[in-house]
């Protein structure tokens, strides 16, 4: 094996980890959808590694056709650029929406008093809310649709660097190199995402927000959207 290999092995492994942690998108809608939706930490992780999986293979499925078909870096880089972009507005227009429907849903659950008369004239009233709490069986049973969005979205997000830093490079060395340095820079970066999600949503277990509660999901859902606009327009 060619030194290369190694060098391109260590790298993939620090590129790897380093733009996941710069890209809040790979984590922040996990963390986020974890809180708002009582998601457990078994599913939220499920959740996550699947989306890491969709959004990794798609650009060692890329980067090997265009190895195979010897398709210029510049046309793959192009294609990547136009995912990415995709990727983006999606995330922006699905946080957009599910900040509107959760604002929606705080108003329309906005607490609220009740007066009850009892014996001897005695009057008391109690506030509550039309939550969810309150749902008939049958409404319980029906599958949220979110995390096969995420999953949507992260499939078409690209891993920028992979292709161009790493495959194409290790591919002028061996077929096996290039496997190897993929599947290095997929396991490091699928790694941190489940990692910083793991740290991140068993923290927010514990951190109580009281009265704004009912506006868990619109504040997830403007979590969401802003990844996506930190990515349109700051690139990260």
């Amino acid at each position: 094996m060619s030194d290369a290999i190694p060098i391109l092995a260590g790298t993939a492994a620090l590129i790897g980890v380093g733009h996941t942690l710069m890209g809040p998108d790979h984590y922040l809608p996990f963390i986020v959808m974890s809180k708002a939706r009582k998601w457990s930490m078994a599913k939220t992780m499920w959740i996550t590694f699947l989306c890491g999986i969709g959004h990794v293979m798609g650009s060692i499925a890329l980067g090997l056709i265009g190895a195979a078909l010897g398709v210029a870096v510049n046309k793959i880089e192009a294609f990547e650029a136009w995912r990415g972009n995709l990727a983006a507005q999606l995330l922006i227009v699905f946080g957009f929406t599910y900040c509107i429907w959760g604002i929606h849903r705080a108003i329309k659950n906005k607490p609220h008093s009740h007066a009850h008369v009892h014996e001897n004239d005695v009057v008391h009233t109690h506030k509550h809310t039309h939550n969810t709490n309150h749902a008939h069986p049958h409404e319980m049973k029906k599958r949220s649709v979110t995390p096969w969005v995420l999953f949507t979205i992260f499939v078409f997000g690209p891993c920028e660097p992979l292709i161009p830093l790493i495959m194409y490079p290790a591919a002028e060395h061996s077929v096996g190199g290039m496997l190897l340095v993929a599947g290095i820079f997929a396991i490091a970066t699928i790694g941190t995402m489940m990692g910083v999600v793991l740290v991140s949503a068993w923290g927010f277990k514990f951190v109580q927000i009281g009265a704004v509660e009912r506006f868990s999901h619109a504040l997830a859902g403007a979590a969401v959207c802003a990844s996506g606009m930190a990515i349109q327009f700051l690139g990260l």
